[in-house]
């Protein structure tokens, strides 16, 4: 009679087991990775545009008037094959507005 729990237990375990690795094909299928990685970036871009204008600031004492300079003095290089980089500067003692958009959608 023992023998017959432990082996129901073991096979209930199992049973749990596949259906947990069944969830998690599951959910890394119908994840889309690429959607992750294009955030990443974004943020990452936007980070970079804004710490480059945060040093030009600290050198030179105003922020830049656009990104071309950033690019040009600072070497700052821009993915814009796959990204719109928005770089608004009100005012050259207020730190810009720097937006990333996906080309992709």
């Amino acid at each position: 009679m023992y023998s017959d729990v432990v082996k129901k237990r073991g096979h209930i375990r199992w049973l749990l087991l596949a259906l947990v690795l069944v969830l998690l094909v599951v959910f890394f299928v119908l994840r889309d990775p690429g959607r992750d990685l294009g955030e990443e970036s974004a943020a990452a871009i936007q980070a970079a545009v804004l710490r480059s204008a945060r040093q030009c600031y600290a050198v030179e004492g105003v922020y830049p008037p656009d990104l071309r300079y950033l690019e040009e003095n600072y070497g700052l290089q821009v993915n814009t094959e796959d990204f719109y980089v928005t770089y608004d500067a009100f005012a050259s003692n207020l730190p810009p507005t720097v937006r990333v958009n996906s080309k992709r959608g």
